[in-house]
């Protein structure tokens, strides 16, 4: 396994690294001709592609090395991107998200020192190959040798709590300058939400907070585990929580499971994205398959263990209560009911064309599909059968959706939606492929409808 000696902590080598790293990528436009290339830079000028592929195959390589906010922010703004960016910007952002190799040891151990101290490091015993790394942070696994507790250590990289601004900078300055967002898309909001998350995905005591919090809110539910948080070797930069055994949602052995038991899987984990999202107003709104494991029990009572609350997001009542008008409206086909919650969401406005205002419709009709009722004249008879089980892993529904939003792209002034989407679209997105993975068929739509009924329209 490949390690890197050390990372560039101070804000100042970090953002000269990134000047160096914007400005050679700028010469490399340049010297491709940046005047024929942006004269015809769509999805079908293949000089501009493969500059694209080229620089950001180079810019994840050394960003993995660099470590920090800017890789994590690139595969935020693509996950909100795949239905509001042009396909070359998406494309972009989601070659920066190549995984980078971990920080060796001895760097480890430096942190570990400092955080917690000499008394408490002679407690654990620590496994030097780590068992996870990613752009922010790492983890090992630890004994505490007075009780053969067995922990997950989460121990964060130097100086990228401190590097935010000049991260997103450099991005924005990639975007800009290799021409990837339209001139009239506004940013700000989008920038603005992805520096909060970060800002929070960083902040290792609230995260330890928000981890016993999903534990009392999940206590007594047997299909969940969630890890305990071991406050005594937690610092402001090394969460030290349970070590929870389980495989991939993804491993072989999971795949194998019968038919049964992968459905009881994603209703669990379809309920409980309900449950965030329809009760509790509040949502772990990082889906990736890493944050997951599945406990396999003999009985068939198998289990998700659920990591990582490093990103999740509260939603005030206000938007709440219009995104789920607008979910039950596009769920039961009410047209006026959907145009209200759009307006009330800001999506269209009162001035735009019926045409805008058509076309956003039936891209949100179109979400509605694994919901619907199979006599339902939208039902897609390839994907649902007559009891209503729909195919999540022969579903190409994300792809339509895709095709849709760029069709609104092509044809209307882009307009940047609720700041508050751009997480909430990644969760279920992340949803959806989660339920693909395990090739899930069931009824969701009587999941779904059970935690909407009380919602008034």
């Amino acid at each position: 396994m490949k390690y890197l000696g050390k990372i560039k902590s101070s804000v100042l080598s970090r953002s000269l690294s990134l000047t160096k790293l914007t400005l050679n990528t700028g010469g490399k436009v340049v010297g491709h001709g940046i005047s024929t290339l942006f004269a015809n830079a769509d999805s079908k000028n293949e000089k501009w592609q493969i500059l694209l592929a080229e620089q950001a195959q180079k810019l994840s390589q050394e960003l993995g090395e660099l470590k920090g906010s800017l890789m994590k922010a690139g595969q935020m703004i693509s996950m909100y991107g795949e239905l509001f960016l042009p396909p070359e910007a998406n494309d972009f952002l989601k070659t920066l998200q190549s995984q980078s190799p971990p920080l060796r040891y001895s760097e480890i151990e430096k942190i570990l020192k400092l955080e917690l101290g000499a008394e408490k490091m002679a407690e654990l015993e620590i496994e030097e190959v780590p068992v996870g790394s990613a752009s922010i942070g790492q983890v090992h696994r630890a004994k505490v040798n007075a009780t053969g507790q067995f922990l997950a250590l989460k121990v964060q990289y130097p100086g990228v709590d401190k590097a935010i601004e000049s991260d997103l900078k450099a991005i924005r300055s990639l975007l800009s300058l290799m021409n990837l967002l339209p001139g009239d898309f506004q940013t700000d909001s989008l920038f603005t939400e992805v520096r909060s998350m970060l800002e929070q995905e960083m902040n290792y005591p609230l995260e330890a907070e928000q981890t016993e919090k999903y534990r009392q809110l999940l206590a007594g539910d047997s299909r969940y585990v969630i890890p305990s948080v071991n406050f005594r070797y937690c610092s402001a930069h090394v969460i030290a929580t349970s070590f929870e055994k389980g495989l991939s949602p993804d491993d072989p052995l999971i795949k194998s499971l019968s038919f049964e038991r992968r459905n009881r899987l994603a209703t669990s984990f379809l309920d409980l994205y309900f449950e965030e999202l329809f009760n509790w107003g509040y949502v772990q709104t990082d889906p990736h398959l890493g944050n997951y494991k599945i406990r396999l029990n003999a009985d068939g009572s198998d289990q998700l263990v659920l990591l990582d609350f490093g990103a999740v997001r509260l939603y005030d009542s206000q938007f709440l209560g219009a995104y789920r008008r607008m979910v039950k409206a596009a769920i039961v086909s009410d047209r006026e009911a959907l145009h209200r919650a759009s307006m009330d969401l800001k999506f269209i406005e009162g001035a735009d064309s019926p045409a805008l205002k058509k076309i956003f419709e039936e891209f949100c009709l179109m979400t509605a599909e694994p919901f619907l009722d199979p006599k339902d004249s939208r039902a897609h008879a390839e994907l649902m059968d007559s009891e209503g089980l729909y195919d999540w892993k022969k579903s190409d529904l994300p792809k339509r959706l895709t095709s849709k939003g760029l069709e609104i792209i092509k044809k209307f002034p882009l307009r940047t939606p609720p700041r508050e989407m751009i997480f909430l679209d990644r969760k279920t997105g992340g949803v959806f492929i989660f339920l693909s993975v395990l090739g899930a068929r069931l009824d969701a739509r009587g999941l779904l409808l059970r935690h909407l009924k009380s919602i008034a329209l």
